[in-house]
């Protein structure tokens, strides 16, 4: 299972949301393509940035695509992407892999035409989840039901789903591990990543045993509750 470490961005700073909510943040540092280039330094062969203002708007932040590819660190990028042209654009300005997460609830036949043209590997749906409802639009519209989602999007012949309990995302309180292993089921032939709420090493193994191929962590890592090595040796026999 492949360890990511989180870059989320709002207004220039990296930040950690807590439960998806813009009014409760945490700052970590002013400059998101060092945070990108040192957790690549400290082992992480992906990073997962999330354009947060991109996400409310609706429409990405082509500078920040650009800030990060500049580092050369191989990363995956989400926020306001909900359109195959805006994906287009993520991936020409440097992009290893677009993440689409309105796109997965309500048009998957977007998702489809990407894989098409791109193939499955650089195409991640995303599927945030609260009270069992897939949400997209900065986690504002009302959502459907995550189960239906994801057998959707497995459809479409994405790479990768990633799953994020939101009620559990920023708490360091322990991960869904019913909603990972409910999306391995009805992934098919795309990877799972879990993330939300990874607070210690076990989760990291409880994840693993879920047969998630890879996991998000962000606040524990910048927290130091435990190192970006400390995350790969957990998973990595």
């Amino acid at each position: 299972m492949h360890i990511i470490p989180a870059v989320d961005v709002l207004d220039g700073q990296v930040v950690r949301l807590l439960k998806g909510d813009y009014s409760q943040t945490t700052t970590y540092g002013s400059a998101p393509a060092e945070a990108a280039r040192s957790w690549a330094a400290a082992g992480a062969t992906l990073v997962h940035v999330v354009d947060l203002e991109g996400a409310r708007l609706g429409a990405p932040s082509l500078g920040l695509v650009e800030q990060i590819a500049s580092t050369n660190v191989p990363f995956q990028i989400g926020g306001g992407v909900r359109s195959v042209q805006a994906a287009r654009r993520v991936i020409e300005a440097g992009a290893q892999r677009v993440v689409l997460g309105s796109v997965a609830v309500w048009q998957p036949e977007v998702l489809a035409e990407l894989v098409g043209v791109y193939g499955p590997e650089r195409v991640v749906a995303a599927v945030d989840v609260k009270a069992g409802l897939a949400t997209g639009s900065g986690w504002l519209d009302k959502g459907r039901p995550f189960l239906e989602v994801i057998a959707g999007v497995a459809e479409t012949g994405v790479g990768w789903i990633l799953t994020t309990g939101i009620s559990q995302d920023g708490t360091m309180a322990g991960p869904d591990l019913e909603l990972t292993r409910a999306a391995v089921e009805q992934a098919g032939s795309a990877g799972v990543i879990g993330s939300g709420g990874v607070g210690t090493l076990a989760d990291l193994v409880a994840l693993d045993e879920c047969g998630a191929s890879g996991v998000v962590v962000g606040k524990a890592l910048y927290e130091g509750v435990f190192s970006l090595q400390e995350a790969i040796s957990a998973v990595s026999g």
